[in-house]
């Protein structure tokens, strides 16, 4: 049986140029960058170009080895949001700003890194998220201070798909003097991302999402924007994360980068219409509901909630049949409670708990998308044969949500 693998916003495979890249790094520029003979210097002329390189992709500022750079590395997303949402916070609180301004369906390592600062006396104000999955610039400004430090709005949603408006939102932020990073994991490789442009101050990427390899990271940090130390016990980084640099994982994130942004435009073409004619062909199932705006969404994205059915019986009889797929993010899929993303676009528990989430990639074919649409509809139906609450439902003795 053949393996269909849509579930790349959790992960992508590597691409053949990421994995070549890194074995050449294995295999040939193995020393540490921070030692002074020349195996070691070899390694830090390789790592200040992929900083260079990745830094291009992102239309930073250019470095020229002297200056604070604007990439750092990191282990990955996650960390990269603690890192500049930490910063960005305790040197607001230095100048008697404690004030902090997000939405209420951030990732989870933005989520849970804001509430250990409320812990630490931060006040923090959740943007209530519309119910296409939008928040929008007028929102930001009215809630913003003068005791605020920090703005952080996800690029794109890593469930829904959606995109902000990340130009307009940076504009507020530039305008009031405030530091804006967003958490664009899901947005770095499959959008235009210009930080310049789109007024950004922080960013954090991950190279897992865009065919990069597990582990390995990056912040972007603007230029006159302090960053703290994260991790100490080095001066790796120009001091602000300790410990040698995996420098073949930072050169697999480089090559992948790159081909992700050379071929944006042909990928995302493609990808577009196998996301609508996958959402066509959901939509036809009774009681269903796309969750997020159609159109200001990741192309690879798709979203759906079926009424009367629970997620996780759904996604294993869907990889039974050979279907890889996902009902929220990696990161809380152990978890029986129903989307803090879903709950915050207004559904209620009843409808986000049979949610399906669906990430394309470049290698899913019309023909993976025509047996999606052929397959879920049958594992729909059986759930809702063998379910009390589907009964209730088409008895009416309880009514319809969607």
């Amino acid at each position: 049986m053949k393996t269909i693998y849509v579930d790349n916003a959790a992960t992508t495979a590597m691409s053949d140029t990421a994995i070549a890249a890194m074995t050449d790094y294995y295999k040939t520029v193995y020393g540490n960058p921070s030692s002074l003979h020349t195996v070691g210097q070899q390694a830090k002329e390789a790592l200040d170009d992929c900083r260079v390189r990745i830094a291009k992709c992102l239309n930073c500022e250019p470095w020229d080895g002297k200056q604070l750079p604007e990439i750092f590395f990191t282990s990955g997303g996650s960390e990269a949001d603690n890192q500049c949402i930490r910063s960005a916070a305790l040197l607001g609180a230095r100048k008697g700003k404690r004030h902090i301004i997000s939405t209420a369906f951030e990732h989870h390592a933005v989520m849970h890194t804001l509430k250990k600062l409320e812990k630490e006396g931060f006040e923090v104000t959740y943007l209530d998220v519309h119910a296409n999955g939008l928040v929008t610039a007028d929102e930001v400004a009215a809630a913003i201070r003068e005791d605020t430090a920090l703005v952080t709005v996800m690029f794109a949603n890593n469930e829904v798909g959606t995109i902000q408006p990340i130009e307009e939102i940076g504009a507020v932020c530039r305008k009031k003097g405030v530091v804006f990073h967003t958490d664009a994991v899901q947005a770095v490789g499959h959008i235009p991302v210009d930080v310049r442009a789109q007024n950004v101050d922080m960013l954090s990427l991950s190279a897992h999402k865009f065919h990069g390899p597990k582990g390995v990271g990056a912040l972007y940090c603007k230029r006159g924007v302090p960053l703290l130390t994260f991790v100490e016990g080095g001066a790796q980084e120009r001091g602000k994360r300790a410990g040698t640099e995996n420098l073949a994982g930072i050169a697999g994130m480089a090559a992948a980068l790159e081909e992700a942004c050379a071929n944006m435009e042909k990928n995302s073409a493609k990808l577009l219409k196998l996301r609508e004619k996958l959402i066509d062909g959901l939509l036809k199932i009774e009681h269903s509901k796309l969750n997020g705006d159609r159109n200001m969404r990741l192309p690879a994205n798709v979203n759906v909630c079926f009424e009367g059915i629970e997620g996780e019986s759904l996604l294993l009889l869907l990889d039974a049949k050979g279907i890889c797929a996902s009902s929220g993010s990696a990161c809380t899929s152990g978890s029986l409670d129903p989307s803090h993303v879903l709950l915050a676009l207004g559904l209620p528990h009843e409808v986000a708990h049979g949610s399906l989430r669906l990430s394309l990639s470049e290698a899913t074919t019309d023909e993976d998308v025509d047996y999606i649409i052929a397959e879920v509809p049958k594992v729909v139906e059986y759930l809702r044969n063998i379910s009390p609450v589907w009964e209730e439902l088409e008895k009416g003795i309880k009514p319809h949500l969607i």
